[in-house]
């Protein structure tokens, strides 16, 4: 009993079913992550002096984009576990069953954000650094997800904070044991190991204060914000990615995600210090919307008893423009009085 307390339990299950449908923890978390980015990014955007409503706007490409490029990663960087034998390959498909790889949902979400800044005619830096630590902590609530599947953890270990992982059974699907359940309490013979998945929620979290910092004490512009983000969420992910031990293919002893870091940490360095050469961060008015309503496009009046008509105007602006030896002579200056004498 007391090494059970001195450990973290894991969910019992990750999918629970209304009826016929299944309801995914995975996927609520994925979904909680996307409205907090979009909210946040929406507020950052909207305090920068942008257009209200582009974020929301902007999500619709980039989210579907995300997903998609997300899966294409999963899928390239680990395709024995779909296109060997034994293996199904419809299931490459089946985002549901997890397996979104971060660097291509936001390669290939950056494709889609692109598409509606160009429509929006909105700079793609601004709004990067406008959405950047939103989106670190959508990963961060996406790595609930993981806690849920029980998957993404490292080797065994004997501190407090270790995670206990359960044998899960499922009757009408032996091979699918990610919707099973675990019924007793079974342990993995590894368990209890490194919770990995909450080692980098963690680091997910320090990474947006950081960001969140540096940007209102040095007003970062030009895509400086996102690229201290991915700088900082690689440092993390390098380390951690070493720790787990599901499976991944590796290059010269290291895991594929390893190299992505590392080089992709480098890239973030490097554009973060030329960036910084292009002076101040964008002025707010680059920022709107070219479909953002205009200060001309504001109704004068406010009620219509106090609009004029077209043909009133005109003579108004007819009548200041006249000059004063053209006025009629009851709008002239009056006569003066004549002066009184003796024979009057």
């Amino acid at each position: 009993m007391s090494a059970y307390l001195a450990t973290i339990p894991s969910p019992d299950q990750g999918v629970w079913h209304l009826g016929p449908i299944p309801v995914r923890a995975y996927a609520l978390c994925i979904i909680a992550g996307i409205i907090v980015a979009i909210w946040w990014g929406e507020r950052r955007w909207a305090a920068r002096g942008g257009t209200k409503g582009t974020v929301i706007d902007m999500a619709v490409y980039a989210v579907p984009f995300g997903l998609v490029g997300g899966r294409l990663y999963h899928v390239i960087t680990d395709p024995e576990l779909y296109f060997t034998e034994g293996k199904n390959p419809w299931n490459a498909f089946a985002i549901w069953d997890g397996g979104l790889g971060i660097w291509g949902a936001i390669a290939l979400g950056a494709v889609g954000a692109l598409i509606a800044c160009r429509r929006k005619g909105v700079p793609l830096p601004a709004m990067a650094d406008a959405i950047a630590p939103g989106i670190v902590v959508a990963q961060a609530i996406g790595r609930i997800g993981n806690y849920f599947n029980q998957e993404l953890y490292g080797a065994h270990t004997d501190l407090p904070w270790g995670l206990e992982v359960y044998q899960r059974f499922n009757p009408e699907d032996p091979d699918n044991l990610l919707n099973g359940v675990a019924t007793g309490h079974i342990p993995l013979p590894e368990s209890p190991v490194h919770p990995t998945f909450l080692y980098e929620l963690l680091w997910n979290l320090l990474v947006a204060l950081l960001v969140v910092w540096a940007d209102r004490k040095f007003k970062l512009g030009h895509g400086r914000v996102f690229a201290l983000y991915v700088a900082g969420y690689t440092v993390g992910r390098g380390w951690i990615e070493m720790m787990r031990t599901d499976t991944a293919n590796h290059i010269l002893g290291l895991r594929v995600n390893v190299w992505t870091s590392i080089l992709l940490f480098v890239a973030a360095v490097v554009y973060f210090v030329l960036a910084g050469k292009r002076g101040p961060r964008e002025l707010p008015e680059t920022l709107r919307s070219k479909d953002a309503p205009g200060p001309e496009e504001t109704p004068v009046a406010e009620s219509p008893s106090e609009e004029a008509s077209e043909e009133e105007l005109e003579h108004a602006k007819v009548a200041a423009e006249a000059p004063a030896a053209e006025k009629p002579a009851s709008e002239a200056a009056p006569p003066e009085e004549p002066k009184k004498t003796d024979e009057s």
